[in-house]
Formats: structure tokens, sequence, C-alpha cells
């Protein structure tokens, strides 16, 4: 059992926190996770994977255990957020690596791809979309906030950040929820209470339309660079369809689509079953 280890990077003055396993000189892997969560999602299927690769999961900006700035001072948009990860990835050496995108990870890693098409060996999207059929009708009261940024619609918005709709996310589509541990979703929802988290979160609600604007430059880059592809989804994810996975195919027909009879959080209850599918992919 390779031991994972724990740092914190200073990337220009921004202190991001960070998982690690794995030999120095093993191929990289870089685990980019989502909302309301932090690289603790990686708690399990990092060791199932540390004999293999060189694995780092930092905690996105604003999120987990790394820097929170004001809003202020740092403006919570997708393409802030990439760019702090960017430069996060050339402070760790990680010159040429394969992704594993999950949600909000999602438009952070293609980002990258996008600009540095050169340095991506493959991805792995558990859940992370790119294409507009993947985007459910869960999508409706955050869409309103796009069309119509007024205080009421970015009020309705906040049952997104409660404990309640935190558990929700972790348990629907479960066919046992007696599979979820409540570590994960507690610790999100104690990240989420945090002073100023909130305010951070609607923001990124909010501007996760820039995300949709780019899904035709995420799907040219597919279509021109082909890359590796792997898609492990939960079927029953409340917010991205299965639809959105197969759409991949699409762009790169080689693309292996796998679906996981679970919800947005697959790797909750199968972990073991993605790092397999992983490990026999890569």
């Amino acid at each position: 059992m390779m031991p994972v280890r724990f740092g914190t990077a200073d990337v220009d003055s921004f202190k991001i926190f960070y998982r690690e396993a794995g030999p120095a000189d093993a191929p990289k892997l870089l685990l980019l996770h989502g909302f309301p969560s932090a690289s603790h999602m990686f708690r399990d299927l990092i060791p199932l994977l540390a004999d293999r690769f060189l694995l780092v999961a930092p905690d996105l900006p604003g999120f987990g255990q790394s820097d929170m700035p004001p809003r202020e001072k740092f403006s919570y948009t997708f393409n802030n957020v990439a760019g702090v990860i960017d430069r996060f990835t050339e402070v760790m050496g990680f010159t040429r690596f394969a992704m594993y995108v999950f949600d909000y990870g999602a438009p952070t890693g293609f980002r990258l791809a996008v600009r540095h098409p050169e340095r991506i060996t493959a991805i792995v999207s558990q859940n992370g979309n790119a294409y507009e059929e993947g985007l459910s009708d869960g999508w409706t009261p955050i869409r309103a906030y796009w069309e119509r940024p007024s205080q009421a619609n970015r009020k309705a918005l906040r049952a997104f950040l409660t404990p309640k709709t935190t558990h929700w996310q972790y348990t629907h589509g479960v066919p046992d929820q007696a599979m979820i541990s409540p570590d994960g979703q507690n610790l999100d929802n104690f990240y989420l209470a945090r002073s100023g988290a909130d305010e951070i979160q609607l923001d990124l609600f909010g501007d996760y339309k820039s995300n949709v604007a780019l899904y035709p430059e995420f799907q040219a880059y597919f279509r021109k660079h082909k890359p590796r592809f792997l898609a492990v989804w939960g079927k029953n994810d409340p917010f991205f369809l299965p639809q959105g996975a197969e759409a991949f195919k699409r762009d790169i027909p080689d693309a292996d689509v796998r679906f996981f009879d679970t919800g947005h959080f697959a790797l909750e209850t199968h972990c073991k079953e993605i790092a397999a599918a992983i490990r026999a992919f890569l």
C-alpha cells in the first residue's frame, strides 16, 4: 500500500492543498473534484491506483483546505479557477498527465486540455459533462439565474447549499443507501458552512453558464485531438444524464463509455469498479 502524502503548494501566493501518492517516476494522473466536495472524495480511489500512477488531487480554489480569499480579492469564475489549477500543475511538475474529472472538475480540466492539448495523455470523465443533452431539468433554477441574475433568483439557489440537499446529492439514485458513508457529505457541509462560502458558491452557480458556452470549444478539442477517453458514469445522476456520456462518442468514436447503477457521487459506491476500469483503460 503506497502512503498518501498531504501538502500545500504555493501557486503565485495562492495556497492549494493537495493529496498525493505513487512513485515519482510513474505516469501522472490529476484528480479534479466537483461541487460541493474536495479532494477528500478521492480518499478510496487513490490507494487503489497508487502502485501504477503518481496521483495528485488538489482542492479547487475556495474549496476544501485550499485558500478561500474573499470575493473582493478573487473573482470566483471557472476561468479563474482553471487558471489557478493550470499554474498548480506547472508548480507540481505535471508537464504530461492524464486527468480524472468530475462535476466542476470537468469544465476546469477541459479548459486545461484546450489550452495545453500537448500535455494531456488521457481523460477519465466521471459524470463530467460537456454536452447540452447531458444537462437534466435539475439545472432549471440555475438556468433561471443565468438568464435573469436577480437577487430573487440568486436567493432561490441557496436551497442547493443546505445539508439536506447535500445528503440528497449523495444518495439520489443509489439502490442501497446504506452504502453511503456520512463522512464525505458531513465534511462537505462543514466547508459550505464557512463564512462567505455561500456567496462564493452562488457566484460559481451563476458562472456555470460560461462552461455551457464553451461546450462547442471543448467538443472541437475532442474532435481534433481525440484524446484517449474513458467515461465512467453514475447512470442515475440527477444533474448529468447518461446522454451526456454517450455524446462523447460522437466526437471521439473510440471513447470507452461505462455506466454504473448509482448516482452522482459514483466513487462512494463503485470505487473498486471504477478503479479497475481505469487500470484496464490506462
